[in-house]
């Protein structure tokens, strides 16, 4: 008798497609949770290791030439805690700021599918120079 398993799928990550921080004034936080980021890995093989990434874009504000801007080296990025995972282990990064690519979470070993969800906290560090506006920018997130 034989059997085959298939792979059901491959590796993937899912993240809101937005989200707000609170409003603050020049030289204080803005701050909030972005929302729940999942990992699925269903490429059921021995092995199955990944490293999730998170980057960010400047945040903008306003129409002049050149833009109010608040570099992303002044948003920091806490992953939090596991939410939900299914065979780990997995490892949380180490919070920092975005002004170069972060670790947001990790699995370096383990057999077969594996999940894990977390939502991260973004705090902008806004300057007292800042002008008065919604600032807007990206973050993303990646899994390799």
């Amino acid at each position: 008798m034989t059997f085959t398993v298939n792979a059901t799928d491959g590796l993937n990550i899912t993240a809101p497609a937005a989200a707000t921080l609170s409003a603050t004034t020049p030289g204080n936080d803005s701050t909030g949770q972005l929302g729940v980021v999942t990992v699925t890995d269903e490429r059921s093989t021995l092995n199955t290791t990944w490293e999730a990434t998170v980057t960010s874009t400047p945040f903008t504000t306003g129409a002049g030439t050149p833009a109010e801007t608040i570099g992303a080296a002044l948003v920091d990025y806490a992953p939090g805690a596991a939410i939900n995972p299914v065979n780990g282990p997995f490892t949380a990064g180490t919070p920092g700021n975005l002004g170069a690519p972060l670790v947001a979470f990790s699995r370096a070993s383990g057999d077969g599918n594996n999940s894990v969800s977390w939502n991260p906290t973004l705090t902008a560090n806004v300057p007292a120079a800042a002008v008065a506006g919604t600032y807007t920018g990206t973050v993303t997130h990646s899994v390799a």
